[in-house]
């Protein structure tokens, strides 16, 4: 039973680790396609790979029990694919693709937030809300970098702000939908499915256009694939599974991981300047992240079930 749940607990971090270091290269991509596409068309068209690749693996239909099971997957499409995405991608219309990245690994804090109420063993500590200040501090510093070289823009920031609320939720639905025992691949394109329902809204609202022409251009079509193949089709399967496996808190812990990336990955590619603000800014989200996580994972781990999930 033990070596069960050492296995479990080892593939669910594996897992995660893959994501996030995919994960954390996206901003890059949707800065380089928002030169050609606009905000809701690269969600759009990124969603839309994806859910038909996930058809074409898992081409079973997957049916709910209730109501109740059917409005987590209704949830889980408008919080982790409609709302999320479409905050983040407007935001970098604003505000460089780094900064993005390190505001959003803030995550982990509304997702323990939420576990705490609505989760079974998943508790909120003193010791999480301190570390969170921490890396609180650095996100302004962060910020105010942005000021002070006229690279910011304060709506930018803000909507980066909102985007990890929005995906702590996700995260807690798609623990709830994990307890329910549907296939991973399957419960994903569920959620795909409601997230594209709901994102058609927002093609009318906003500049929405099918010009063919722009998918001919390597650039475009390489960074739609990177974002609808691996980054959607195949990384919310592998995010989904490790929720599951590891629960929504511990999981969360990764995504303090997608700062280092999204700079590195922003400075190769699109040349964008790391600043010594940025890197100390980093360094005291990160840390404060970490300080905060640490706890919560303990008393986690004292309240997991090693055959749960």
């Amino acid at each position: 039973m033990t070596s069960r749940y050492n296995t479990k607990v080892s593939t669910g971090h594996l897992l995660a680790l893959f994501t996030i270091l995919i994960w954390g290269t996206t901003f890059v991509s949707t800065k380089v396609l928002l030169i050609d596409f606009t905000p809701v068309e690269i969600l759009f068209f990124r969603f839309l790979i994806g859910y038909l690749v996930l058809v074409l693996i898992y081409p079973r239909s997957l049916r709910t029990s209730s109501f109740r099971e059917e409005c987590l997957f209704i949830g889980a499409g408008i919080c982790g694919v409609t709302l999320y995405f479409l905050i983040e991608n407007i935001a970098l219309l604003y505000t460089t693709a780094s900064n993005v990245g390190v505001i959003v690994s803030i995550a982990p804090f509304f997702t323990a937030v939420l576990a705490h109420f609505f989760l079974d063993g998943e508790k909120l500590t003193r010791r999480f809300l301190i570390g969170f200040g921490i890396a609180l501090s650095g996100i302004l510093l962060i910020a105010l970098n942005g000021n002070l070289v006229l690279q910011l823009n304060p709506v930018g920031d803000l909507l980066a702000f909102i985007a990890p609320a929005v995906w702590a939720i996700y995260s807690v639905l798609m623990r709830k939908i994990g307890q329910l025992g549907f296939h991973t691949i399957g419960a994903t394109r569920k959620v795909f499915f409601y997230g594209l329902i709901f994102m058609l809204p927002a093609l009318f609202l906003f500049e929405f256009h099918w010009e063919l022409g722009r998918f001919t251009r390597m650039t475009n079509l390489s960074n739609l694939l990177y974002l609808g193949l691996g980054a959607s089709a195949l990384c919310f399967v592998t995010w989904n599974r490790a929720v599951n496996l590891l629960g929504a808190m511990q999981t969360s812990v990764y995504i303090y991981l997608v700062p280092v990336i999204t700079v590195v990955s922003s400075a190769l590619v699109l040349r964008e300047q790391i600043t010594w603000v940025i890197v100390i800014g980093a360094s005291l989200t990160l840390f404060g992240s970490y300080i905060s996580e640490r706890k919560a994972h303990k008393l986690n781990n004292k309240n997991t079930n090693p055959l749960r999930g």
